[in-house]
């Protein structure tokens, strides 16, 4: 598999205000390429020097000019003879250029003075292309958004900006391309998908994000050589894709998932199991330990304690029922970007720097809802919605813990691990004072489980639930007091609103311990309106 693309190499300071004064500039390409412009403006009007003429590479003082974002460098080059058709010796223009380091502001000048946004070089790349090749996500949205551009057309060999994105692993790229509907089905000459590409480069995130995006039948599309993605990927060495790719293809072949009415009780997930095992525990617990014949009478204490266990029980149980069906703060679509659509292209009519929800941050786009989601929010694969403050899906509810039931599943973990805690006691309790004095071949253990097994089962899942529910009750307490979710905690680096200035973590949601907790207790989840987040930034290449 080979691919071709055209780096421009540029001799300038790749920062948009280089130091002049350290660089000996002397001619016309120079002073665009630095932004100079009184050195420009007298190169041209004193000198007499031609701006339409290339220097000895073939490149245009306006090219130069257009890389570095230079706008009133490219707004006086054109008013003085600067053509913005002009092409180099491979075929591409000043907008081209322009697209290598995201230059809105040199691009806005170019296209409002008639540079063609789809003008193609001699491999047909187009301005869409270069964008995409080189990571330029919010370039790509502007001249899309706002000129229009085709983002799904093919290059000489079949590619599209989808294709260069999945290639070089640009995954803000990738979703804003399949937010606007990018076929990733489409096959270029060798007969690779984006997917084979991110594959091929073993750019986990891309493969991720196309994943979640795509279908049954990207996964299964093979090649020219009779290579699917999964394939690929374990032929280059990327394991860990190759796996996440086949276990994504057996998912979608899973037999049980074929079969009527078991797809159906597949789809409930573990939530009834976790309540018939809490259920008949706590019929156990009545039978075995506090109404048990072969044990001793009940004191006043014991039982107290006994029914205060059955009480939490059976409030958990409630609480289970409750945090498993309630809408974990599902994003809706009707107040997202469908209000500003139309029948002509919906998604491409929506100004991302004037949606409320929007705060520069690409990974608010969501590929398969089609909506731009708050920033803490996240896509679950499972439920197949976009979950605000997304902490994690929990299989044994059957639902995902979000912003709206996060709450009541920090109750139902502390009535789970309070009840294991009582009901575990009592038990032992019950079974120490009422075994006799055993043979000292016997283990307690070994009378316990032969003489009462009732009891040994209800302390075998018990246990489970104490040591689980604990865990987690721990883990969930942790994350409230820093006011962070478990996907952010895991995924910390993937998220561009958790890094600090100097690279190293940091939450902008995190007031303080005393304010987590008290924002979480008394509203049951945090406001992430109070964070005031820095206007939309393109992130330097």
């Amino acid at each position: 598999m080979a691919l071709s693309e055209i780096e421009i190499v540029s001799d300038s300071s790749k920062d948009n205000k280089p130091n002049t004064e350290q660089v000996v500039i002397v001619d016309v390409f120079g002073a665009s390429a630095y932004g100079d412009l009184p050195k420009l403006i007298k190169f041209v009007e004193e000198d007499g020097a031609s701006l339409n003429q290339p220097d000895g590479n073939g490149y245009y003082p306006l090219q130069w000019a257009a890389l570095n974002n230079f706008a009133d460098g490219v707004q006086y080059v054109i008013e003085h003879g600067g053509d913005v058709h002009a092409v180099d010796h491979v075929g591409q223009t000043a907008l081209h250029w322009a697209a290598v380091r995201g230059s809105v502001a040199a691009a806005e000048v170019l296209l409002q003075n008639g540079a063609r946004v789809e003008a193609a070089d001699v491999n047909a790349y187009r301005t869409v292309h270069v964008a995409a090749q080189y990571g330029q996500t919010s370039f790509l949205n502007y001249i899309v958004a706002k000129y229009h551009a085709d983002f799904d057309v093919p290059d000489n060999d079949g590619r599209t900006p989808l294709h260069w994105a999945a290639y070089k692993g640009f995954a803000d790229t990738i979703r804003l391309l399949l937010f606007w509907d990018a076929y990733q089905g489409k096959q270029d000459k060798e007969g690779c998908t984006p997917l084979h590409w991110a594959a091929l480069r073993g750019n986990l995130e891309a493969c991720i994000v196309l994943i979640h995006a795509g279908t049954k039948q990207e996964l299964m599309v093979k090649d020219n050589a009779g290579f699917t993605p999964a394939q690929i990927a374990a032929d280059r060495g990327h394991r860990h894709i190759s796996l996440i790719l086949s276990n994504a293809l057996r998912g979608h072949n899973s037999c049980w998932k074929d079969k009527g009415w078991i797809n159906k009780v597949w789809d409930i997930g573990y939530a009834p199991v976790l309540f018939c095992i809490v259920f008949v525990c706590t019929i156990i617990f009545i039978n075995s330990i506090l109404f048990a014949s072969n044990l001793v009478k009940v004191t006043a204490v014991v039982g107290l304690w006994g029914w205060t266990a059955v009480s939490l029980s059976i409030a958990s149980l409630l609480m289970f029922v409750r945090c498993s069906s309630k809408d974990p703060g599902y994003v809706k679509t009707s107040g997202g970007i469908n209000n500003n659509a139309d029948a002509e292209g919906p998604l491409l009519k929506i100004d991302l720097t004037n949606t409320a929800n929007w705060t520069g941050n690409w990974s608010q786009l969501c590929p398969t809802c089609k909506i731009i989601r708050p920033v803490r929010s996240k896509h679950c694969p499972t439920c197949k919605r976009c979950v605000e403050q997304f902490d994690h899906h929990c299989p044994w509810i059957s639902n995902c813990v979000g912003k709206k039931n996060k709450w009541d599943f920090f109750v139902f973990l502390f009535l789970g691990l309070l009840t294991s805690l009582i009901g575990g006691v009592v038990a032992v309790h019950r079974m120490w004072t009422s075994i006799p004095a055993l043979q000292s071949e016997e283990s307690w253990i070994h009378h316990v489980v032969f003489q009462h097994p009732g009891a040994a089962v209800f302390l075998f899942f018990d246990s489970f639930i104490l040591l689980a529910a604990g865990t987690l009750f721990v883990i969930q307490a942790y994350q409230i007091g820093r006011n962070i979710t478990t996907n952010e905690y895991v995924n910390a680096t993937r998220y561009a609103y958790l890094q600090g200035a100097q690279g190293g973590f940091h939450n902008p949601y995190n007031h303080g311990i005393v304010k987590n907790c008290s924002d979480f207790l008394i509203r049951g989840y945090t406001d992430d309106d109070e964070v005031k987040w820095p206007p939309m930034q393109q992130a330097a290449r």
